[in-house]
């Protein structure tokens, strides 16, 4: 079950609600045992396919292209960018702030014919509220897509 708290904006002042991440981050392994568990691959080839994948999809969105991966959704690399007024200011690598990795969740088309997005079914997610002074555990510092370009 995900965690929530009530988080207040001071410039806004307003109160919304934020999503947190508790404890440690399943890792690679985590993810291999458990996916080697419930199929007939071995934990070793799960995790040898596992470390692949990042390159794999470097070279692929280096190349211009999204990945997709069936089941859980699309990959594509975005520009954080800032503009200039004159066309004649115009230089790609001083605009360039930083390249991020955008993701996609898949989705599907239900009976009713709204859609479901892979990762986020929200009818079976029950949020439990923590108190507002709980710390986020986001190893990230809740920003995942600070890639800077080099």
């Amino acid at each position: 079950m995900p965690f929530w708290k009530k988080q207040h904006n001071k410039s806004k002042k307003v109160y919304y609600p934020q999503a947190i991440v508790k404890g440690k981050p399943i890792e690679t392994e985590d993810i291999a045992r458990e996916l080697a568990r419930i199929s007939t691959v071995s934990n070793s080839d799960v995790q040898a396919v596992l470390g692949d994948i990042a390159p794999v999809m470097h070279t692929q969105m280096k190349q211009g292209k999204s990945v997709h991966i069936k089941g859980l959704g699309y990959f594509r690399y975005t520009l954080d960018t800032v503009g200039v007024a004159d066309l004649k200011d115009f230089n790609f690598q001083k605009q360039v702030k930083a390249v991020r990795v955008e993701f996609t969740p898949d989705r599907e088309k239900n009976s009713s014919g709204a859609y479901t997005r892979a990762l986020v079914d929200s009818g079976s997610l029950e949020w439990i509220e923590l108190s507002s002074d709980t710390a986020d555990d986001d190893p990230t510092g809740g920003d995942q897509n600070d890639d800077v370009l080099s």
